[in-house]
């Protein structure tokens, strides 16, 4: 009796951990969209952002300026994929050291053929460790 009353209360409790997880994960996926949000609301009380987006996305231009506008052959605008981005949305990509690669490139060098010892090499690959 014991066991099935302690099995119960350990479900339970297993189950309110998870829950409280999920609520926690909730809760910083909306900090980070009320963050994203007050950042595109203060570059939006800024004078030459918007002048920018006005530029970009109406077209204006400002008085004794001559607007111009690049269309392909069949006369419809082409549309410029350059655009600045807000430093905060950029990816946290953490770059590959130099020196491992140098490293992996050296090993390679040494056993060329380990793989596919009859076959000729077109392009060294390093060998993959198990760290």
């Amino acid at each position: 009796m014991l066991t099935v009353s302690f099995a119960s209360s350990m479900r339970a409790y297993l189950q309110q951990q998870q829950h409280i997880s999920d609520l926690k994960s909730r809760i910083s996926e909306t900090d980070r969209q009320i963050d994203h949000l007050e950042r595109e609301k203060r570059r939006w009380e800024d004078d030459a952002y918007v002048e920018d987006q006005a530029r970009a996305r109406f077209g204006y231009i400002k008085p004794g300026e001559t607007g111009y506008m690049v269309i392909d052959e069949d006369g419809n605008p082409l549309d410029s994929p350059d655009q600045l981005s807000d430093a905060d949305d950029l990816p946290d990509e953490k770059p590959e050291a130099w020196w491992d690669s140098a490293w992996a490139s050296m090993e390679a060098a040494g056993f060329p053929n380990r793989n596919k010892p009859d076959q000729p090499v077109d392009k060294i690959t390093p060998q993959k460790t198990d760290d």
